[in-house]
């Protein structure tokens, strides 16, 4: 009796090893810091972003659910060592002193500076037409510093916030602004009035983090991210977060 009772008990946890296991291979634990819109950011309660909807389309394909991990930027890539979640996604830029502790996949978009000027503005068409130009940056930026190296001709407008940097276009006091991408399409989907130049002043690529202890992951989610872009679901995505039009009000 006690033979069969042990025998019993010896199933059932086994069972709920096995059940534990298959729940945790359907989980695919992301930690981010969900305050940088456009990329992700929490509105109505609610997590969104052009981050996040990728990574949910990713885990999708990988027929995973997300379980989102809220944490401060600088916590990230240890949280990530210490095993707390399986990937971080928070517009992490690929860098080689980052890529000493985590590996990173194939890079899904590319940010950088970019220049911002009024609609219907025909004097700025190009990067090269910033020169002589009043342009409008934050103070303390990479902005300024970049300007000042590159393009010693434009006459720097700086300022504390990047709302003032689109202000100051928006009434005609500078001719143009110079701020991340991310920032600079957050405001043209939000605000418009404003379009992006197609051309950036510099790329910065952002990358999903993975342990290094997990190549397989590793493997998967770029597979994911591959598919997404032969099937036209990540074009979806990019065109929805990233367009120099206003987004209609359904999707706001």
């Amino acid at each position: 009796m006690n033979f069969r009772r042990q025998f019993l008990a010896s199933c059932i946890a086994v069972l709920g090893l096995a059940s534990l296991g298959a729940h945790a291979q359907d989980v695919l634990r992301v930690g981010t810091d969900a305050t940088f819109p456009p990329m992700e950011y929490v509105e109505n309660g609610k997590r969104t972003g052009f981050d996040i909807e990728l990574v949910e389309a990713v885990a999708k394909t990988l027929n995973k659910r997300v379980e989102w991990i809220d944490i401060d930027f600088k916590g990230l890539v240890p949280g990530l060592v210490s095993k707390r979640f399986d990937m971080a996604v928070s517009a992490i830029y690929i860098t080689d002193e980052r890529k000493k502790v985590v590996d990173f996949t194939d890079s899904y978009y590319a940010g950088g500076l970019v220049a911002m000027v009024k609609e219907g503005n025909t004097a700025i068409k190009t990067l090269a037409d910033l020169n002589g130009k009043k342009v409008t940056v934050q103070v303390g930026t990479k902005s300024v510093s970049y300007l000042a190296s590159n393009y010693p001709q434009v006459q720097l407008v700086e300022v504390e916030k990047n709302q003032e940097m689109f202000n100051l276009v928006e009434i005609g006091r500078a001719d143009a602004a110079v701020t991340g991408k991310p920032a600079a399409f957050q405001y043209v989907r939000t605000r418009g009035g404003q379009r992006v130049l197609e051309q950036q002043l510099t790329t910065e690529e952002y990358g999903m983090a993975l342990r290094k202890d997990t190549p397989e992951l590793t493997k998967a989610v770029n597979g994911a991210l591959a598919k997404l872009k032969a099937d036209g679901t990540y074009a979806q995505i990019v065109k929805k977060w990233f367009s120099n039009t206003t987004a209609p009000a359904a999707a706001k």
